[in-house]
Order: C-alpha cells, then structure tokens, then sequence
C-alpha cells in the first residue's frame, strides 16, 4: 500500500510547474506528496506556494520549508493535489476521512486543475461500496442531521476524537462530522444534493465531478484516469 501512495505522489509531482500556485490537501499520501514536493524544491529551486486544507498539511509544508499563501491572495489555484477515500472510474469521489472535507473542497474547486492521488485499495466501482460519507455539520445540530439521513437511507456515527472517552471529533472549523453509511450509491449527485439541503450540515464529502485527473499507485506502477470530456 505504502508502495503505491509513493508511486502516486511522485507521478503528480510530475504536474508541478516553476511559478504555480498549489492547493495541498489533507491525508497521508498528500504527506508523502508534501515531502517529495520540498525535496524538489531544494533540489530544483522550484519557485511554488502552497495553499494548505488542514491545520496539519500546514504545520508539515512549513516544517519540510515550503511557502504558503491563502485564498485571499490567491482565489484561482494553477493544480491542487489531494487524496480520497474512494475513487470511481468516472472521478467521482468520496472525501473526509482526514476530516478537511469543507476545506478540501473549497481549494480543491479553486484550481485550473485538480488531480487525486491513491493507491489501487481506493478505486471502486461504486462510491460508498467500502468507506462512509462524511459530512461536516454545525455540533448543535448533529443529532437532528442524523436522524434525517436515516430517510435518505444513511446510518450515522458520529466521529469521536480517537476515543470515545474523547467526545466527538472538532474539525478545523469547529465542527463536528457524521459518518454516514449509505452502501453502494446510484447517484452520487443527487445525494449531495439532498443531504446539503438539510439544515445544519455544512459541506458533503461527495466530490462529483471536480476531479480532472487522478493517480491510482500500487506495486506494479501507476494507472492514469483522466476525465472524459
């Protein structure tokens, strides 16, 4: 698994141009894309800056000496480089198991072009086949998103901090996330669009058509999919 995170990084450091401003997501193989991208920029002198989507993708780009920017100054991204829990063969995503999925998709839909990266364990053919949908909402009302979900056929957890002794799980925004189980979904747009509907909820960690291309690594070397236009 490790083998194809590297082999997934290295192929999207490929996409990284002198002078471009980068969105960096959230997750371990964008860790080992962050540290590959500061070893190139000590080797190449490549001029990047780096619009983070977590507190940690931050903290880890200024430890390995990358130049971070924000949307602010920067509100169109050249390339944003991201993982994802699933991946189907049409690009859609299932995103948020590092619990950025608000910020992610904020950077994410900001760049000229955005690319996954994941090794071979994250491709699927239908979205929700293994992981939950994360959805970010507002803690007060967590109780009541849950309960709602349930008519559009979800089961909800809501994510603790590590241990249940350690209450919930507070994202960078001061929310917390439900983990919502629908098994295979037929229509991964539609869904995100019944469940942003509901009040409370802040973002979806469906991600359906964003992605323009992904990187899928495993022991045998890279598959590319790229968007059908």
């Amino acid at each position: 698994m490790i083998e194809g995170k590297r082999s997934a990084a290295q192929a999207a450091l490929g996409e990284v141009r002198d002078g471009q401003i980068l969105g960096i997501g959230t997750g371990s193989t964008v860790a080992i894309f962050i540290e590959m991208l500061a070893e190139r920029v000590k080797k190449d002198g490549l001029r990047v800056m780096c619009v983070p989507t977590s507190y940690q993708s931050a903290h880890l780009a200024i430890e390995r000496g990358l130049k971070l920017t924000t949307l602010e100054e920067y509100s169109t991204l050249d390339l944003a480089v991201d993982g994802a829990d699933e991946v189907d063969r049409n690009l859609n995503l299932i995103k948020g198991g590092g619990a950025a999925l608000t910020r992610e998709k904020i950077v994410d839909s900001a760049a000229k072009r955005f690319v996954v990266i994941a090794d071979e364990s994250k491709l699927v053919e239908r979205l929700g086949s293994r992981s939950p949908v994360p959805i970010e909402v507002i803690p007060m009302s967590w109780k009541r998103v849950a309960n709602m979900v349930k008519v559009l056929g979800g089961e909800a957890r809501l994510r603790d901090g590590g241990d249940r002794k350690d209450g919930p799980l507070v994202t960078d925004n001061g929310n917390f996330i439900l983990d919502v189980k629908f098994g295979e979904i037929d229509d991964p747009r539609a869904l995100e669009f019944e469940l942003k509907r509901i009040p409370g909820v802040v973002e979806v960690g469906l991600f359906v058509n964003m992605a323009n291309a992904a990187y899928i690594g495993s022991e045998r070397g890279v598959k590319l999919i790229e968007r059908k236009s």
